[in-house]
């Protein structure tokens, strides 16, 4: 198992995730108004949380490769299936390839999760974990690139209008039933 790799690159997703959320906060005004964007935003944010979490999952017990096997293939097909339903790729042709990329890059890495022998089956000598690691450095990778596209992707402008005011707080806005501001006495003093 390749304990090592997974410690660091769990370490290495999270530190994304984080670093992701911050752009998502000072991006928040601007995205709120579009759901597009706040799909796209947890769309980069499955990039780095499910790596992390497969990473973490497998240092579990590294021996075990049932569990390897079993979480890498929830996972990923988890992905894959998260990224079709959330339907939002970022921006142009490269946005649109990079989001199928990743599509495909989940369903591979659950296929080999399911059927390792495919990898020896394609006459590769590396272990199947190994071509999983792989591929899931691939996937945090395109997943930069996707955040840096849309991190650079100018929102479209809230069509939303400011909230109004109730009308009978808008006629009386301290608030109180039967006193308005304006009047000398409150109710019940004369």
């Amino acid at each position: 198992m390749l304990t090592d790799f997974y410690i660091s690159f769990s370490a290495v997703c999270f530190t994304l995730l984080g670093l992701w959320l911050v752009v998502v906060q000072t991006r928040h005004a601007e995205w709120r108004g579009s759901s597009l964007h706040r799909r796209r935003a947890y769309a980069v944010a499955m990039h780095f949380s499910l790596p992390g979490l497969m990473s973490l999952l497998a240092l579990i017990n590294p021996h075990s490769t049932v569990l390897w096997r079993v979480s890498f293939a929830i996972a990923a097909i988890g992905g894959a299936v998260v990224l079709i339903a959330v339907r939002a790729p970022a921006q142009g042709r490269l946005g649109l390839s990079a989001y199928t990329f990743a599509i495909a890059l989940y369903a591979v890495i659950g296929l080999l999760a399911i059927a390792p022998g495919i990898v020896s089956g394609l006459g590769l000598a590396a272990a199947p974990v190994r071509v999983e690691a792989v591929l899931l450095t691939i996937l945090v990778f395109a997943g930069v690139n996707v955040a840096w596209l849309l991190l650079f992707e100018a929102a479209p402008p809230a069509d939303r209008e400011p909230p109004r005011r109730k009308a009978s707080i808008a006629r009386n806005p301290g608030g109180r039933a039967g006193h308005h501001p304006d009047s000398a006495a409150s109710p019940g003093s004369s």
